[in-house]
This record gives C-alpha cells, sequence and structure tokens, in this order.
C-alpha cells in the first residue's frame, strides 16, 4: 500500500495519524508511507526524526479578526496546493488521509483533483470547519466520537473511534519509583496539552502549595515553554514538576487520576485506561469543542469538569479529594470511562482504508 499523510499543529493530530502508520506497518510492513505537514510547526521535527519520509508545505491559519491579512495566507494556500499535487504525482499514493489541522485543506484537495482515494479522521465532538467541507470531498469520513457521526452533511460516515487509543492497550505501566515517587501513594498528573498553558501555569503557580501534606503525589508537566516559570514556586515535597514526558502514556497507565484539557486525543487515551480525571477544557478552541469533548465523558459519569475561569483552588482541591477518597465514585468513574473506550481503534481504520482501496 502507498499511503499520503497529513496532519498538524498540535499532539492531537500528530499522533493518532502516527497511530494509523503504526497500524499500516504492523498490517502491511512493506508499505510506503510519506507525511505532508507544515514546515514550522510541531510535525516539522517529530515526523523527520522517526525517519518517516517528510514534505513541508510552507502554510498557516485563517486570521478571522484581520481579513487583510489573508492575502499571503492565500498565496500560500494556492501554493501548497500545487506542490501537494505534484507529490500525488511523483508518489502515486493508493489513498490520501487527513487527521486535521489546516494543512490537510490543500493536501486533501490536490487529492480530489488527483483523483486519488481519501479518507479524513475527525477527533472531535464538534467537527471543525475544514472538515467539514472535506466531507463532501472526500470518499470517507471516521470520527472519534459517536455524537459526531451526525454532525456531517453526508453519509460517508464511520464511528471508529480514535485510532491513538489502541496504542493505549500495548504500552506497560511506568513504575511510580522511575519517576521519583512511592510506590505506595496515589498519583495525579495535571498536564495542560502538549504545549502547555500561559493562563492555566499562572494559575497552577497560585494552587501548586494546596498539593502540600496530602496522601497523594502530584506529577505537574508544564510544557517546555512553561517550565522555568516554576523557578521560584514553593514546590511540596510531594509534588514534582517536569517540562515534558516521552512516555506519558506509561505514567497515565500508573495514575490514579489525570487533571487535564479535553482534546481528542487526550479524551481517546483516558478512556482506554478508564483513567477518572477533572478536565479543564480550553476556551480558546474553535467552537468550544473541548467543552463539548468533556461533556461526553461528563454525562456518562467518567469525569468531572471545571471550567478555566473557576479553576482554582477552592475549586480543585476538594474535588481531587471527593474523587480519590471516596472508593464508591471512584470506581463508577473508572468504569465509566472505560466503558467509553475503543481499544481497536486504529484496526477499525485500517479495515476502513481496505474496504476504500481494496487488496492494492
Amino acid at each position: 500500500m502507498k499511503v499520503i499523510i497529513t496532519a498538524g499543529g498540535t499532539g492531537g493530530h500528530i499522533y493518532p495519524a502516527l497511530a494509523i502508520i503504526n497500524k499500516i506497518r504492523e498490517m502491511e510492513p512493506e508499505s510506503e508511507i510519506v507525511y505532508i505537514g507544515t514546515t514550522d510547526r510541531m510535525e516539522a521535527t517529530l515526523i523527520p526524526n522517526l525517519k518517516i519520509p517528510y514534505i513541508g508545505l510552507e502554510m498557516e491559519g485563517i486570521d478571522r479578526k484581520h481579513l487583510l491579512n489573508n492575502v499571503n495566507v492565500y498565496i500560500k494556500y494556492r501554493k501548497a496546493i500545487k506542490e501537494a499535487h505534484k507529490a500525488m504525482l511523483r508518489f502515486t499514493p493508493d489513498v490520501v488521509i487527513g487527521v486535521g489541522g489546516y494543512v490537510t485543506v490543500p493536501v486533501l484537495l490536490a487529492a480530489h483533483k488527483a483523483k486519488i482515494k481519501t479518507i479524513i479522521h475527525e477527533q472531535n465532538s464538534i467537527p471543525g470547519v475544514s472538515n467539514k467541507k472535506l466531507s463532501t470531498l472526500v470518499d470517507k469520513v471516521c470520527v472519534s466520537l459517536p455524537g459526531s457521526v451526525s454532525k456531517f452533511p453526508t453519509n460517508n460516515v464511520v464511528y471508529t473511534g480514535n485510532p491513538r487509543s489502541e496504542e493505549i492497550v500495548k504500552v506497560k505501566p511506568a513504575t511510580l519509583k522511575s519517576l521519583g515517587f512511592k510506590e505506595n501513594e496515589k498519583l495525579v498528573i495535571v498536564v495542560m496539552g502538549s504545549l502547555g498553558s500561559t493562563t492555566m501555569t499562572h494559575k497552577l503557580k497560585d494552587i501548586i502549595y494546596s498539593f502540600n501534606d496530602k496522601k497523594y503525589q502530584v506529577l505537574i508537566i508544564t510544557g517546555k515553554d512553561y517550565y522555568n516559570d516554576y523557578k521560584d514556586v514553593d514546590i511540596p515535597k510531594n509534588v514534582k514538576i517536569v517540562p515534558y514526558l516521552d512516555n506519558l502514556i506509561n505514567v497515565m497507565k500508573s495514575a490514579d487520576l489525570i487533571i487535564s484539557r479535553a482534546g481528542a486525543s487526550t479524551i481517546a487515551e483516558i478512556t482506554a485506561i478508564g483513567l477518572p480525571s477533572i478536565l479543564v477544557p480550553s476556551p480558546y478552541v474553535t467552537h468550544n469543542h473541548q467543552l463539548m469533548n468533556a461533556k461526553e465523558l461528563e454525562t456518562a459519569g467518567a469525569c468531572s469538569i471545571i471550567e478555566e475561569k473557576d479553576f482554582s483552588s477552592d475549586s480543585l482541591i476538594p474535588e481531587v479529594d471527593r474523587i480519590l477518597n471516596n472508593e464508591k465514585i471512584y470506581k463508577e468513574m473508572h468504569l465509566n470511562s472505560k466503558s467509553l473506550g475503543i481499544t481497536d481503534s486504529a484496526t477499525r481504520f485500517y479495515k476502513e482504508i481496505k474496504k476504500l482501496i481494496g487488496n492494492k
């Protein structure tokens, strides 16, 4: 199988794309895969480091507040379509897969123009504008959450789950000792997205000493840009701060509770594990889709939601204590979270690819 896959911007798009790549390689080791991303976002470094053939397109998002600034965006967009089309003609893929981010639009349009089979994956409960428009052109749409199926204006939508979740099943839990924690005490992870958050960093700095003398341990993952913000903070003995973890999934499998954003990949990981969570949806995303993602879990009894504007020591600490100190509440949240997890999502996605392209 020859595949072009495109995704960009954040880990929420890139890691599901990598899960799809890993599944294709597992099922068909001789497959040829090319990744198309941007020249300056997270994927531009991460993907080449993984020895995956990479094409970078110079792209940027639309400035919705200052429309006159979009002349240059449009010029780059048109150029990106042409470059992506040239890549299609050179590589002649059997299928082109879009997994989110604005870079996917020119790539999918180029594939459509070249009459190549196309499939996109939508991670969030509310589809992005780009995926909604692309859904009328592509051959198939796969979604992470069952509520997303009805949100598309087409009937070519399939509920597969988020491909990232299948990889969770395979990883081994990290030992708490390897992280510098005690093995016999509960662990709470605090992480606000792969890049971190300015607002949440300020709030956490005020909250952090409230964890002092608690009977649980806390791991705060700041994001690389925010780690130095904590250098003058009085950090309790039961709290550790790191900028980034390559093995976050392994650590999540050893944790008892996670406090996090509500991005689609995070939701997939949490539910695959059955990890109880306190979700703090980012209010800065389109259509407030993280809040909608979190509400699907809340409705199922799998999480608590604290909105960013309400996030404080007074709202957070009692909620952590309520969940960790009540075995009945904790067990119910764990089972409810687990019930939402799909642990064969990448396999489901792979099967949809094969249905689309046959035995190529």
